[in-house]
Formats: C-alpha cells, sequence, structure tokens
C-alpha cells in the first residue's frame, strides 16, 4: 500500500540519509555559522574600511582647504593698519598651526584604523581557506561512506572489499574530525581576535579624535585672543590720520592761508594809495599858491587902476 502511493527510494537517497547523521548534522550546521561569521565580517569590515578612509580623505581635504585660508588672512593682514595686520597675523599662524596637528591626525588614522581594518581582508582570506579544507574532508568522508554503502549492498559477501572501504571510511572520518575540530579552534581564536581589535580599532579613533580636537581647542583659544585684542581706536586713528597726512594741508588752513595773502595785498595797496597821496598834495600845494598870487596880482592890478582913474579925475 505505501509503496503504490510513495516511490521507493533510489540507493544515492538512502545513502546521502544515512550520512545525515547526527553528528555530521551538527558539524554541518557549525560550519555554516562559521561561514556566515566569516561573510558577515567580511563586509561590514570592507564597509568600515572605506568609510573611514573617506574620513580620512574628507579631513585631508579639510586641512588643504585650511591651507589656503591662512594663505588668504596672511595676504589680505599685510594691506591693513598695524593692529589688525597683528592680530590677523597672529590667527593665521594658529590656524596654520592647527592644520599641522590635523595631518598628524590623517596620518595617525591611516596606520591605526585604516590599515589594521584593511588586514582584515587577507585574516578573512585565511579563514575562507581553513572552511574550504573543513568542507574538502567533509565530503571525502561522504564519499566514503557512500562507497562503503554500495559494497555493502553489491557485494554483502566480500569482506575484503568491504573492510578496505571501512577503512577509507575511518580515515576520512578522523580527517573530517579533525579539520573540523582545527576550525573551531581557529575560529573560537578569530572571534576573540576579532573582538579585541573593534575595541581596539575603535578606541585608537577616540584616542586620536580626542588628542586632536584638544590640540586644536587649546589653539583655537589663542587665535580667539589674538583676534579679540585688536586695537579698534589704535587703528581707526591710523586710519584717519591716513586720510590726512600732517604734510597735508587742510582746506581751513588753504582758506586761512588765502585770506591771509587777500590781507597783506590789501595793506600793500593801501601803503601805496598813501605815498600817492603823499606825492601829490605838494603840487597841489605849489598850484594853490600860484592861484594866490594871481589873485594878489589881481589885486595890485585892480588897486593901480583905481589910483589912475582918480588921477585923471
Amino acid at each position: 500500500m505505501l509503496h503504490g502511493h510513495f516511490p521507493p527510494f533510489s540507493l544515492e537517497s538512502r545513502l546521502a540519509m544515512m550520512s545525515r547523521t547526527p553528528d555530521a548534522r551538527t558539524r554541518d550546521s557549525q560550519t555554516r555559522q562559521i561561514q556566515d561569521n566569516v561573510s558577515n565580517v567580511e563586509k561590514h569590515f570592507g564597509e568600515l574600511c572605506q568609510l573611514f578612509a573617506g574620513y580620512v580623505r574628507k579631513t585631508a581635504r579639510l586641512r588643504d582647504k585650511a591651507d589656503l585660508l591662512v594663505r588668504e588672512v596672511g595676504l589680505y593682514a599685510d594691506t591693513e593698519t598695524p593692529s589688525l595686520k597683528s592680530g590677523l597675523k597672529n590667527f593665521a599662524d594658529q590656524l596654520a598651526k592647527i592644520q599641522d596637528y590635523r595631518q598628524a591626525e590623517v596620518e595617525r588614522l591611516e596606520a591605526k584604523v585604516i590599515e589594521p581594518l584593511k588586514s582584515y581582508g587577507t585574516v578573512v582570506k585565511m579563514k575562507r581557506e581553513d572552511l574550504k579544507a573543513t568542507q574538502t574532508a567533509r565530503s571525502r568522508e561522504a564519499k566514503q561512506m557512500q562507497q562503503l554503502e554500495r559494497m555493502r549492498q553489491r557485494n554483502p559477501s566480500d569482506r575484503q572489499i568491504i573492510s578496505q572501504a571501512e577503512s577509507e571510511l575511518h580515515r576520512a572520518t578522523m580527517d573530517a574530525t579533525r579539520t573540523t575540530q582545527q576550525l573551531e579552534e581557529t575560529i573560537d581564536e578569530f572571534q576573540k581576535q576579532k573582538i579585541r581589535d573593534i575595541k581596539k580599532i575603535f578606541g585608537e579613533f577616540i584616542t586620536v579624535e580626542m588628542a586632536f580636537h584638544a590640540k586644536a581647542l587649546e589653539v583655537y583659544t589663542t587665535a580667539y585672543q589674538h583676534i579679540q585684542n585688536v586695537d579698534e581706536d589704535e587703528d581707526l586713528e591710523v586710519f584717519r590720520t591716513s586720510l590726512h597726512p600732517p604734510d597735508y594741508p587742510s582746506r581751513l588752513e588753504i582758506v586761512r592761508a588765502h585770506s591771509k595773502t587777500s590781507l597783506d595785498r590789501t595793506s600793500s595797496s593801501l601803503s601805496k594809495t598813501g605815498t600817492l597821496q603823499q606825492l601829490k598834495t605838494p603840487n597841489t600845494s605849489i598850484k594853490r599858491e600860484e592861484e594866490d598870487e594871481d589873485d594878489d596880482d589881481e589885486e595890485e592890478d585892480e588897486d593901480e587902476l583905481e589910483d589912475v582913474t582918480e588921477d585923471e579925475n
């Protein structure tokens, strides 16, 4: 009845079922778990390595941009008033010092974070080779088990062939057991080392970042003080003086100078006028004397005429 509803199992199926002993199934489960663990490390460590590398590249580009900023601040400082120039120059020096610390940060991150993560590519490759060796040993064991079952099915009375097949199976089983044990040991060590490395790598990352930011905070504080120490009043006075230098006469002085010149010219003109009047006065006096003499002569003539008239009478 059962055979009428379900087809009989083939020899290969029965051998495969026989090879799936509880011990074999346990070892297969362990192998899959180990494979998943190794694949997980390969994937995520690769991603972490790329992202940390990108982080370091961004930091290096920030360093380069800051170097350009330092240069521009220095060029601008050369065009400014003394106090502001000094403050900007000191600020640029402090900013340049921070970029030195940033360069050290980049180098340390590359050495202490990226390189250890990158080295896990080789570690994962070695673990995959260990897995491959274990799987090869297990496959050999399964084949020897299948071969033994075939011998028992085909030549159940040939003890020599069956005994030889059993010996081959025993050696294959021993080899599979040995490689499985070695794999378990190496994966256990791999897991232990992975945890240690994760703690160390991330700890180094934090330490490097904290060291940089501590130094940067100290230098930024000094840079801030240099900027705040710029004397606004002093620079404003210098700027105003540059607009009205001492050797350049002001408009008021020019007006005063013109006024004085006009007054001098007026005084000179008045002086000359007085002299002319003095020169003209004698001539006027002479003319007046001449007129007086003429008047006297006319009076004398009139007197003489009156005398003559009287005599004739």
